[in-house]
């Protein structure tokens, strides 16, 4: 937990909650700035992804963002849709005071999750994802398919777990807290549903096949609040996205 971005006393409280012997309350550590340390991804123009070399389109240095083209072909893209279709179901959100999944209305969409090498076509993403991302395979959380229909969207919020929520700590006991995000765009979106950076004044446009990267958990376990984000309102057609977590640890 402390790896996580807890404080030592603010884990000691949390498992004290746990075991009934503090009552509930808010535990977190005092903002301190966070310092953009070496990003892991490679900092070429092209970049070898397991088995398909993946351009860059555009870095930002704070927050750390990446934007990259022709991460899956057109063909895998609609594979992952048409697999998904029959296993979508209503996406949940964590609930910070219990850490529980729960349905909200800040997030419209329905999702599928393929756990990490569950096939062939699936162990190739994983480890293409991976080899982009540059961490290990089996640090990654199992690749999440979200379809979002018009007037869908998931209003601003963060990827990893805050320190400040009571139920976080359910979330990072093990594999750590999570430290980056790739979202591919699965499909063209004929009128909004682009994901939106709020405090960095940062908008991306999906484009199939593409994908968008951003790092939130320095070496040193601390977490960006510039990477607070949404997906935007879908005005028209449909928008289809899969996302890669990856972890501290062993997921």
């Amino acid at each position: 937990m402390v790896g996580a971005g807890f404080t030592e006393d603010a884990a000691g409280k949390a498992v004290k909650r746990f075991l009934g012997g503090e009552s509930a309350r808010p535990v977190g550590r005092e903002p301190t700035a966070y310092v953009y340390d070496d990003c892991p991804v490679d900092g070429g123009n092209v970049i070898r992804a397991y088995d398909r070399d993946v351009k860059v389109v555009m870095r930002v240095r704070q927050p750390q963002v990446i934007l990259f083209a022709d991460v899956l072909s057109e063909d895998e893209c609609d594979q992952m849709i048409a697999r998904s279709r029959t296993r979508l179901a209503r996406s949940t959100t964590v609930n910070g005071e219990t850490g529980v999944d729960e349905v909200i209305s800040n997030r419209t969409s329905e999702g599928a999750v393929f756990q990490r090498g569950e096939d062939a076509l699936i162990d190739l993403l994983d480890r293409r994802t991976s080899a982009l991302m540059n961490w290990p395979v089996e640090k990654g959380e199992g690749l999440q398919i979200l379809r979002y229909g018009p007037g869908g969207e998931y209003r601003p919020h963060f990827d990893y777990f805050p320190p400040e929520d009571p139920g976080s700590w359910r979330h990072v006991e093990i594999p750590g807290q999570r430290v980056a995000t790739l979202i591919v765009y699965l499909n063209d979106v004929e009128a909004g549903g682009a994901t939106a950076f709020p405090e960095a004044g940062l908008s991306v446009a999906p484009k199939k096949g593409g994908a968008l990267y951003f790092r939130y958990c320095n070496g040193a376990g601390q977490l960006d609040p510039l990477t607070r984000h949404c997906g935007e309102l879908v005005t028209a057609g449909e928008k289809w996205i899969m996302t890669k977590w990856m972890r501290q640890r062993r997921f």
